[in-house]
């Protein structure tokens, strides 16, 4: 999966990890910065036009990788290299 990508609904990787994998690929292309924040979840499902859900599996799984972390009422970030 591309940074550009878009989810495929009817493909068979599920739309979370699509979504993961769109994030990370935008995180290393340089499109945000260590410690700076991503969309927001809210932002996130408009983009996307994905589930709340969805989107937070998809945030939960990249901070499994330990490529983003949360801190709460603020956001998710980038973490630093």
């Amino acid at each position: 999966m591309g940074p550009d990508d878009e989810i495929d609904h009817a493909g068979p990787v599920p739309p979370y990890r699509q979504l993961a994998a769109i994030l990370a690929a935008r995180i290393k292309r340089g499109d945000w910065h260590p410690d700076r924040a991503i969309p927001s979840e809210a932002q996130l499902v408009g983009t996307y036009g994905l589930a709340r859900a969805t989107v937070r599996r998809a945030i939960a799984l990249l901070v499994e990788q330990d490529v983003v972390y949360v801190v709460p009422q603020r956001g998710t970030f980038v973490r630093g290299r």
